[in-house]
């Protein structure tokens, strides 16, 4: 049973919509907009629990089962290759935005009929109406915009499938889509590392030396590793992914495959290539991944590293330099801030880092806090003692 918020008094002045009233006091318009949201979220589900218990009515019934639903349903027999969910996850490059976006479909899925899931829900039923119920109720739950925003961006890429596959008309596609993002005005996570910080991983790595007084093998690759990540920025899953041949040592060059499979180029300075050329003189000119796995004994492995190792890295390394716990996005941070502080273009420091929107970027321009730090010290209250 689905219980309706109960509809506060009529104010002087307002009117009705359905059970709805718009008016002056009692919240105002943005008051009533909410009611309404959550009237056409509850109806969504209301649908979704009435078709299903038609179908299981008249199967045990056994009577014909409605093809052409006039609300939202849940499919159980939808062939994979026509199923909007499907081909839409299975088209991602990654296993972690296939799993991102599934977590972010059954998320909806559920919230608008309970019990189903990205696969058995019919997206094709959603309108309008619906995807922005969807859009308010995931704004009243306890989610982050940014989660908001990915989920809002599954929700339209599986539209957008279900348009392609011709389960629903390009009208009523546009029109479902057609819902903003939620303003992210929340500080980026995580941290910067300081100059100090990163001189002392670099000395750990340094120092990382055989019996014999010389450095290893892992030494040189984490080295090598904070190299890349400090200059250039990528992301881990982007250096999992680098090959011996991305990387052109007279001009430094790296050749990236970023998010979504987007190319891109980025260039290390002499100091990073020092620290990588050394590492690739212990790890050999054969084919195949740029930074490898490295067995007990220091012996070179073949294959390549994974996310969660270059996390585990730094790991290790900043317990060892005494440094604050920090994660590999946290040299992302400390980059961007870093160039635009010396005066880069913040466009050309988006396609460094390889973000689609600028505006990305410039959620880690430090140079407005540095302002508001400096302006704070031209108001000042009397000290004691000094009040004469």
């Amino acid at each position: 049973m689905v219980a309706l918020r109960s509809v506060p008094p009529a104010p002087v002045g307002s009117f009705r919509i359905g059970n709805f009233r718009l008016g002056q006091g009692q919240g105002g318009t943005f008051a009533a907009v909410a009611w309404i949201c959550d009237a056409i979220y509850v109806k969504l589900v209301y649908d979704n629990v009435n078709y299903i218990r038609l179908v299981r009515s008249r199967r045990m019934s056994n009577l014909p089962v409605p093809t052409q639903p006039t609300h939202l349903m849940t499919v159980d027999n939808l062939p994979l290759d026509q199923n909007p969910a499907a081909v839409f996850i299975a088209g991602k490059a990654s296993d972690h935005s296939r799993r991102t976006l599934r977590k972010a479909l059954d998320s909806i899925a559920a919230l608008v009929a309970p019990g189903s899931d990205a696969f058995t829900f019919y997206w094709a039923g959603l309108r309008y109406q619906h995807t922005a119920a969807i859009r308010a109720k995931l704004m009243d739950m306890d989610y982050k915009p940014s989660s908001v925003n990915v989920m809002l961006s599954a929700l339209r890429g599986v539209l957008k499938e279900a348009w392609k596959l011709g389960l629903m008309s390009a009208e009523d596609y546009h029109r479902a889509v057609d819902i903003e993002n939620v303003k992210d005005t929340t500080l980026p996570a995580g941290r910067e590392l300081t100059s100090g910080e990163i001189l002392a991983l670099f000395q750990v790595c340094n120092e990382d030396i055989d019996e014999n007084g010389q450095l290893t093998p892992l030494g040189a690759r984490d080295a090598a590793l904070i190299a890349i990540l400090r200059t250039t920025a990528l992301r881990r899953a982007e250096v999992v992914k680098l090959q011996l041949s991305d990387y052109d040592s007279s001009t430094g060059r790296l050749f990236i495959t970023g998010k979504g499979r987007k190319e891109r180029t980025a260039y290390l300075p002499e100091s990073a290539r020092f620290y990588l050329d050394r590492w690739l003189a212990v790890r050999g000119a054969e084919a195949g991944p740029l930074l490898t796995a490295i067995r007990r004994g220091g012996h070179v492995k073949a294959n390549g590293l994974t996310t969660q190792s270059i996390y585990d890295i730094l790991a290790a390394r900043a317990i060892q330099a005494g440094v604050k716990e920090f994660s590999p996005h946290d040299f992302r941070r400390t980059f961007a801030g870093d160039m635009l502080d010396r005066g880069a273009d913040i466009v050309t420091v988006a396609n460094i880092m390889g973000h689609a929107d600028v505006n990305t970027t410039r959620r880690y321009d430090r140079r407005p806090e540095d302002a508001k730090r400096k302006a704070a010290d031209l108001i000042t209250v009397p000290m004691p003692g000094k009040m004469a």
